[in-house]
């Protein structure tokens, strides 16, 4: 005779402390529950909703600028800390979290174009249209987050004067040089009053430049002739050149990939290129728009984009002259989100701080203001509880994110009255050249109109 037992630990059912639930058991097997899709569908739903209800991104602003702020430099040593240089010349350092200056580093005569910071955020470097490169020494991190922090100005270590205005700087991941860019790209080291290399290919301003992080040898520039340049500083010239038909205004590396950049161009959108196959895109990143990005131009002739990425090498974040900020995967081509404010102005720089968890940007009325990655996402600590309620709910999100009413739930945005006006505008524009491309292929010799793919249809030449 068998004799079936039921036999329990009391680990399992006994709580640990007065105060933890109690402990319940269930039978997943699906026949016992019919209605499991359902009841998760709505969980789902009420999930996006919810995310919309708490979404709040916008933390606070930071003023003490007196002009627009044209860039910005993350501090590799200081996770709270972030560097800002404005027009007028003035150039501080703030604490993220008490959203106050801790430092001023005065002595730019003119608008400062670049700032970064060495790898090991000791040393500030920083160039402008007054034709100088300075450097500085940046004051230790525990003096900083002191409440006795010193708010006197910091003097230059270093000047060094050039020829020509400067336009943007970059330093070396883990090593001792750096690069400025304007009528050339040049390499500096440290120690050295003039430059270590000068690299030349055209007559046109270079606006824009960025090290690798994964081979510190190789670094991506773009200049005012629209043309993306790689440099490697083991070799006498430069490696590669691509041509497109706008100018790119910025350049990001991915972290995580190294051999991946995104560019922010002039026609609104972003692009996605592997440095070892430049005759295509990746992907291409469309939703900004910019209706009176020209007249903007001729104050403000290299500040329409910019771009970062985030450390996690998910997604990027970029900034326009259509006062906004938008967060984008790295593999899509749409936004995820977009921030955007009353008083916010033309956007002129934008940061992921060191932790991925907040974006940082500068604008055109002086301000630099902090936003969440995640818009809904709950500050301060989590209980454990918390914690899995949060993770379950994106799960439920993602299982049904394809269906009609949580897609179109988790993709809405409002906008402001004049960038959905701009962006009707835009996509008319946008149908009526697709359809006069169609009609003139309809009405032509079959084969003698070839269409591009929107990867290459920007790209003009590759020169190497």
């Amino acid at each position: 005779m068998k004799v079936k037992v039921i036999s329990r630990s009391t680990d399992e059912f006994t709580r640990e402390r007065s105060q933890d639930l109690q402990r319940v058991f269930r039978n997943f097997d699906p026949k016992l529950r019919p209605q499991e899709k359902a009841v998760e569908y709505v969980r789902a739903l009420n999930a996006a909703k919810l995310e919309k209800i708490f979404a709040r991104p916008f933390i606070g602003a930071m003023d003490g600028h007196i002009d627009a702020i044209s860039c910005m430099a993350k501090n590799p040593n200081f996770l709270k800390g972030i560097f800002s240089g404005s027009m007028d010349g003035d150039i501080r350092l703030w604490d993220i979290a008490s959203r106050k200056t801790v430092c001023q580093f005065p002595g730019h005569q003119g608008a400062v174009r670049g700032l970064t910071a060495s790898t090991d955020g000791s040393t500030l470097i920083s160039c402008g249209t007054d034709c100088t490169v300075r450097i500085w020494s940046v004051p230790v991190a525990a003096t900083l987050e002191s409440d006795h922090a010193s708010n006197k100005p910091i003097e230059a270590n270093a000047v060094y004067v050039g020829k020509n205005a400067y336009w943007a700087v970059d330093h070396q991941w883990g090593g001792d040089l750096f690069a400025t860019t304007g009528a050339r790209v040049e390499i500096w080291n440290h120690n050295r009053s003039q430059p270590v290399n000068t690299f030349e290919w055209g007559t046109d301003t270079v606006i824009s430049v960025r090290f690798n992080p994964g081979e510190p040898n190789l670094l991506a520039t773009s200049a005012s002739d629209r043309s993306i340049a790689l440099y490697d500083l083991r070799m006498s010239t430069p490696a590669r050149k691509l041509i497109m038909q706008t100018r790119t205004n910025s350049i990001a590396w991915n972290p995580m990939e190294p051999l991946n950049f995104t560019t922010a161009n002039e026609d609104c959108s972003c692009y996605s290129y592997d440095a070892r196959k430049l005759d295509e895109a990746k992907c291409v990143h469309k939703d900004h728009v910019s209706a009176v990005q020209e007249i903007y131009n001729l104050v403000y002739p290299y500040f329409s984009m910019d771009i970062d990425y985030s450390p996690t090498g998910r997604e990027f974040v970029t900034g326009s002259y259509d006062r906004t900020v938008r967060i984008f995967p790295y593999n899509g081509g749409h936004s995820r989100e977009i921030y955007h404010t009353k008083r916010m102005q033309r956007v002129f720089c934008v940061k992921f701080s060191s932790d991925a968890s907040y974006i940082i940007s500068g604008s055109d009325d002086t301000n630099l203001r902090l936003w969440k990655a995640k818009a809904s996402e709950q500050m301060g600590v989590l209980l454990p509880r918390e914690q899995k309620k949060h993770e379950y709910q994106e799960a439920v999100k993602n299982r049904y994110k394809h269906l009609p009413e949580v897609k179109r739930i988790v993709r809405h945005r409002h906008l402001p009255r004049p960038i959905y006006k701009a962006k009707e505008l835009r996509r008319m524009v946008i149908d009526a050249e697709k359809k006069k491309e169609e009609r003139r292929k309809a009405h032509s010799t079959p084969g003698s109109i070839v269409t591009e793919s929107v990867r290459k249809r920007r790209i003009i030449r590759e020169v190497e």
